[in-house]
């Protein structure tokens, strides 16, 4: 298959399917447990991957908040557990999470192993990538329906982070593409109304981003051969539905 039309059909489910489990009643009462509120546990169980590092890392690899939002949930959090064990234990969210809505699903080991491909090679060569390579470092359970979902989430790292190293570097700010991209997200992302004012330039920059970000992730895709790149079409078309996320074009 055509990498770009594998990616055209596979990464908007990513992209939709990837983080449902961040805020799903289960990841909040287990945050909850921990002594975390809702959105502690997501900056901290996130960004746990990178380790204790300053607020400011934090912000680089996550680009599009406010970075206040950022340092205030951060250091609120990490007061009370440590960032690298709630890194862990919001990958654990996402395996409970898995097996609940993913049980009984199809074509999820073809998926697992077609993503794992991905990411191993994507891995080789992470410069820049430094939320995505956090993820991709952490441990892949055995179970189908857990790993499927936790690679999933990796996957969407993959891009999250190709995606803002390429707004980065065509120069456009990152609160300005936040705001073309959501609008309707942009008060949640912790900025204050108005948005900024966006031109055609700030338009034509992002489109720029986004094929950049094709360019970036590409060969990583481009290591599946046809059966590699059916099975992670299957998956996802088996995944997609119990998710709820998103859908994929027919292929």
């Amino acid at each position: 298959m055509d990498t770009q039309k594998l990616m055209d059909a596979a990464c908007p489910a990513i992209s939709d399917n990837g983080w449902l489990y961040y805020f799903d009643p289960a990841t909040v009462a287990r945050g909850e447990g921990l002594g975390l509120d809702t959105f502690e546990f997501y900056f901290l169980g996130r960004g746990g991957v990178l380790g204790n590092v300053e607020p400011a890392v934090v912000m680089s690899a996550f680009g599009y908040f406010n970075p206040a939002v950022v340092a205030m949930m951060w250091d609120a959090g990490r007061a009370k557990l440590d960032p690298r064990t709630a890194g862990r234990e919001f990958f654990a969210a996402a395996h409970e999470f898995g097996r609940h809505k993913l049980t009984g699903a199809d074509d999820l080991e073809g998926f697992v192993r077609a993503a794992t491909k991905v990411i191993d090679h994507a891995k080789e060569q992470v410069a820049g990538l430094s939320l995505f390579a956090a993820a991709a470092a952490e441990p892949v359970p055995e179970d189908a329906p857990a790993a499927a979902m936790h690679q999933l989430a990796v996957l969407r790292e993959l891009r999250g982070s190709a995606h803002l190293l390429a707004v980065v570097a065509v120069g456009l700010d990152t609160k300005v593409a936040h705001f073309i991209h959501r609008p309707g997200m942009f008060t949640t992302f912790g900025w204050s109304e108005p948005g900024p004012t966006v031109t055609d330039a700030d338009t034509a920059a992002l489109r720029a981003a986004n094929e950049l970000t094709d360019r970036l992730i590409a060969p990583a895709y481009a290591v599946l051969d046809d059966d590699d790149a059916a099975a992670l079409l299957a998956g996802l078309d088996s995944i997609v539905p119990r998710l709820g996320g998103g859908t994929i074009p027919t292929t």
